[in-house]
């Protein structure tokens, strides 16, 4: 059986002011799922990598310590997220709250 720190959904959000409300920041441009690798981070947490995202998470406190996408950090003002806990029984893959929605199918 899997623990909930196997894999996390990270959400990728373009420069935002740090104290602008969660609701005014718009959709995440990109996501990952990333699960753990057994290896300890640069940053000394735990590591995951998928979908072209490495990244080490804290997760006890489910906190982006460290990321690079497609081989480079993020430019300075993104931000990588934990996409919140999924319902139970869904996974990172089906979750709605966390996948952002397409323009094109509006």
């Amino acid at each position: 059986m899997s623990s909930s720190t196997d894999f996390f959904r990270i959400l990728i959000f373009p420069f935002n002011a740090q104290d602008m409300p969660e609701e005014a920041r718009g959709p995440a441009v990109r996501s990952a799922v990333v699960e753990a690798t057994g290896e300890t981070g640069a940053s000394g947490y735990p590591c995951y990598s998928g979908e072209g995202v490495q990244a080490d998470i804290d997760p006890k406190t489910r906190a982006v310590e460290a990321i690079t996408v497609d081989g480079a950090e993020l430019d300075d003002g993104w931000t990588a997220r934990i996409a919140p806990p999924t319902r139970p029984g869904n996974t990172p893959e089906n979750t709605p709250e966390s996948t952002p929605s397409d323009p094109a199918a509006d």
